[in-house]
């Protein structure tokens, strides 16, 4: 009796350690992607933000660009004024992200038509300002509208991560599933891959630079790669302040129209 009850002793320590030694298997891709969507970044922020475009030649094209986003319990609203050149000036952008999983809500200011034009679902998919990121990529994408698989964990760039796959929960979404590199210790996305409707790799996404901001962890540079057609876009953000207060007024189609 007393050898079986020491063998039921060692079964049980060494599953207990197993356990201990393998928290991949008791965190779930949603989890994860969960933390991403509701880690802290400020109540809100304003950024100036230089975007590089560049093709398949090498020739490059810059826009300069200001930027508020502001967050609370309904979501996010994020408005982006573009400054220049000046094909591109007084253009502006306003997005509404809803906590509760409802599909954003985004405008575009054209000044040469002096109106404001509304993004139909349809047109969320369409490039955004001819750059590699589409409407749909600059609202807040609700984790509760893909099913998450955690693939696996692995080190990249000397960070361990979670490999998390996402796929569509609606049939017509643009991207047939997308592959996220979390960090562990921060749940920033530091890479991610996006597939076609042919399950063909289409984009790549890549986190170049990243620090605390007023104790926030904030993205400063970011890279979108067109692997199809080989051409990037660059998003550099300078003059980053958090929780230094933005008014309502700011995220209006009204603002849109006065400019920053």
């Amino acid at each position: 009796m007393k050898n079986k009850h020491l063998k039921h002793m060692a079964t049980s320590v060494a599953i207990t350690l197993f356990a201990l030694a393998t928290p991949f298997a008791a965190t779930s891709g949603l989890e994860v992607m969960q933390e991403v969507y509701t880690r802290d970044s400020g109540n809100n922020m304003s950024a100036n933000l230089v975007m590089t475009l560049t093709n398949s030649r090498g020739s490059t094209r810059e826009r300069s660009i200001q930027q508020f986003r502001q967050t609370d319990d309904g979501g996010e609203k994020k408005i982006m004024f573009f400054l220049a050149p000046s094909d591109v000036k007084d253009t502006s952008f306003l997005s509404y992200s809803y906590s509760d999983g409802r599909s954003d809500d985004q405008w575009i200011y054209l000044p040469a038509l002096k109106r404001t034009k509304r993004i139909s679902s349809d047109g969320k998919s369409d490039s955004f300002m001819g750059s590699d990121f589409t409407y749909d990529y600059l609202g807040d994408r609700h984790p509760n509208q893909d099913n998450h698989k955690l693939l696996r964990e692995e080190t990249v760039d000397g960070k361990d991560c979670y490999v998390v796959e996402s796929t569509p929960k609606e049939d017509d979404y643009m991207y047939s599933k997308t592959i996220t590199w979390v960090m562990k210790d921060n749940y920033l996305g530091l890479k991610r891959e996006f597939y076609d409707d042919r399950g063909k790799l289409l984009k790549v996404l890549t986190i170049k630079k990243y620090e605390k901001v007023d104790g926030f962890w904030t993205i400063l540079e970011t890279e979108m790669h067109n692997v199809q057609k080989d051409h990037r876009t660059n998003m550099k953000f300078t003059d980053v302040q958090k929780n230094k207060g933005i008014p309502n007024s700011k995220f209006t189609e009204r603002s849109m129209m006065l400019g920053s």
